[in-house]
């Protein structure tokens, strides 16, 4: 079991893993993305992400003293419902807009020894809650070698 720094949503039954540094849009994309009634998001974790191995799945959850918590910037910490736990399936990288290579190279990461497909993403762009859930969709394809 590892504890990484990020957030992670569920987008149906899929987890996605939101990385970067303090003050990157973490939970900034998170929450507009649990904003999004057609998606079937849900909170994970905010902040923190307590990852286990189970045979070749990572799965997400919550350390239990920041459950259901997502800090909103101006807000404070706010208690939303939140899934339990979900299996992680991608992972973005959230970085700046002049960051993210307009046709970016497949690319993975590996967690704990699994490996899981990467993406650069700019979470401030009004599109980015748009381009997670089309990453999500497409997942199982392999869409920047088509």
């Amino acid at each position: 079991m590892s504890l990484i720094h990020g957030t992670c949503v569920a987008i149906g039954s899929c987890g996605v893993l939101l990385r970067g540094a303090p003050g990157s849009g973490k939970s900034d994309l998170a929450l507009r993305l649990l904003g999004q009634a057609h998606l079937d998001a849900w909170l994970v974790a905010d902040d923190q992400v307590q990852l286990s191995r189970r045979g070749n799945e990572l799965w997400a959850q919550a350390p239990a003293s920041i459950a259901s918590l997502i800090e909103v910037r101006g807000l404070g910490i706010i208690r939303l419902d939140a899934l339990e736990e979900v299996q992680l399936r991608l992972v973005l990288d959230l970085r700046n807009s002049a960051d993210v290579p307009r046709l970016p190279e497949a690319a993975t990461c590996t967690i704990d020894g699994v490996s899981l497909p990467l993406y650069p993403c700019a979470p401030f762009e009004a599109s980015a809650p748009d381009k997670a859930a089309l990453l999500v969709r497409v997942l199982d394809e392999d869409i920047l070698r088509s």
